[in-house]
């Protein structure tokens, strides 16, 4: 509060209460410095949080996730099933579901499906095989799915800039039940090569794995059998599966070597128009 000496003009002059009020309220303001090393701290700690979360260092995780799995699945050894048997803890519908999960888990680490298939059958029968292999051939998409998604898209979805890579995102993108059935039917697409094409389109998780379930049948119940009946390899039930394995295989390879030469020619004609237009 100002004292006023002289009302009609005078000098005002501070009293030493107010002086020492305004004192007393400004040392706290001064101390609000030493709020500023939490502030810093907060800021590192977003930046390490974006760099951590970045697309690429995501991208770099999958590959570690994956290399991991490799690795692990060449230490164990997984092939020694077929020699060795299924260990004798597990039985009946335990073990089916164990094996679908170790079948999920070698499919994510690039394992073969065949040789899964075949070690399905040759361990569960024809019937309990196929839906063990069936199982673990929806979880090991599932879940490659899920990793690609989760891991790789954000970084190589601004890859996709190839006229044939930008083709394939958009067929999965916009049709992608009836792609990916055509591709699970198809063979001598790679397994996992599709589940993280898919993973990096914009492709639905369920019309995913409703295509791979149904697409994957018949490919699965062919192995399986085999491998059920591979003890007895004159019967006709092996036979029938052997040809149901060999014939798509080779009209498959006949549609892509027809594919090839067409490619080859659209792009020997795009050349020579382009050699055209530069000599005109």
């Amino acid at each position: 509060m100002l004292d006023a000496t002289n009302r009609s003009g005078g000098t005002a002059t501070a009293s030493p209460r107010a002086t020492a009020t305004d004192l007393a309220i400004a040392v706290p303001a001064a101390a609000a410095p030493s709020a500023l090393p939490p502030v810093a701290a907060t800021g590192f700690t977003a930046r390490c949080a974006r760099v951590l979360l970045s697309p690429w260092s995501r991208l770099s995780l999958l590959v570690v996730l994956l290399a991991c799995a490799a690795s692990a699945v060449l230490l164990l050894e997984p092939q020694r099933l077929l020699t060795d048997g299924w260990p004798a803890q597990f039985g009946g519908a335990a073990a089916v579901v164990a094996y679908a999960v170790v079948y999920g888990v070698c499919t994510v680490a690039f394992v073969p499906r065949p040789l899964l298939n075949l070690a399905a059958g040759a361990l569960f029968g024809s019937q309990l095989g196929l839906g063990a292999a069936l199982g673990g051939t929806v979880l090991g998409a599932g879940l490659a799915f899920c990793l690609g998604r989760a891991l790789g898209q954000d970084a190589l979805r601004p890859l996709l800039r190839g006229r044939w890579l930008k083709a394939a995102d958009h067929q999965l993108s916009r049709h992608g039940f009836r792609s990916m059935l055509a591709a699970r039917l198809f063979p001598g697409i790679p397994f996992a090569a599709s589940n993280y094409c898919a993973a990096v389109s914009r492709m639905g998780l369920l019309p995913f794995l409703l295509a791979t379930a149904l697409g994957s049948i018949p490919n699965t119940a062919a192995y399986v059998v085999a491998g059920a009946r591979a003890s007895t390899p004159t019967s006709p039930a092996f036979l029938i599966a052997l040809a149901c394995i060999a014939v798509p295989g080779l009209a498959g390879a006949a549609v892509a070597w027809r594919k090839r030469h067409r490619l080859r020619g659209h792009r020997d004609g795009e050349h020579r128009e382009s050699e055209e237009r530069t000599l005109a």
